[in-house]
């Protein structure tokens, strides 16, 4: 296993950290909810944990047992070149990411652990398409061919990671709930206005990350 590697991981899911879904949904629990908001916050966190994890694992074993050749391919230079190119596209287009006013967090119909586990797997479904470091990721364990006891508990990790801020939140809150509201609704606002920049960001790192991974073709 690969150390550089595993930085370039951990810098891609240092940005998966600030999703703007998860800590939404968190924060907005955190100022609605009247009740059971440890559980329900919980509920919705372990759900979108599992999502993603078990979505990892199915690309890592689908890229690497059902579709050998194109996981051969992964590990050639060919890969290193597709990476390269792939981070250009990335690093340039994130500087023209259109720019949005104002974007509404998704929120639960009901504050019950059922509709929580719900809200889970549907923002799930939304942002995976667009998970853009966890996919990187996952290029990178497999273009560098991490075996399945490598690459099974850095995925883990990362997911866990993934959700690292909405816990420090929740801690916060039940330690300091009547001076939470404040910075809590600050944070909403700024989540809010600010979701396009913060894909803009995203785009830019996760380009410079291939294309420092993937400039070298020796």
């Amino acid at each position: 296993m690969n150390n550089e590697i595993l930085l370039f991981i951990g810098a891609l899911a240092i940005l998966d950290m600030f999703s703007p879904a998860i800590i939404g949904v968190t924060v907005y629990v955190l100022l609605v909810g009247k009740r059971k908001q440890t559980q329900l916050i919980i509920a919705y966190l372990t759900t979108v944990i599992v999502f993603y994890f078990c979505t990892g694992v199915f690309l890592m074993l689908g890229l690497d047992i059902i579709f050998k050749p194109i996981a051969d391919a992964l590990s050639s230079n060919i890969a290193k070149l597709l990476m390269t190119i792939i981070g250009a596209i990335l690093f340039i287009g994130s500087w023209f990411v259109p720019k949005k006013k104002y974007a509404e967090s998704p929120k639960p119909k009901q504050f019950k652990v059922n509709a929580m586990i719900g809200l889970g797997i549907t923002t799930s479904l939304l942002e995976v398409a667009t998970a853009i470091p966890y996919f990187a990721s996952i290029g990178l364990m497999i273009s560098n061919e991490f075996t399945i006891y490598e690459w099974l508990p850095v995925l883990a990790a990362y997911n866990v990671m993934m959700v690292v801020p909405a816990l420090v939140l929740l801690l916060l809150h039940m330690l300091f709930r009547r001076f939470m509201q404040k910075p809590l609704r600050n944070l909403q606002a700024l989540f809010q206005k600010n979701t396009s920049s913060a894909l803009s960001w995203v785009m830019f790192f996760v380009g410079l990350i291939l294309l420092a991974n993937g400039g070298d073709f020796g």
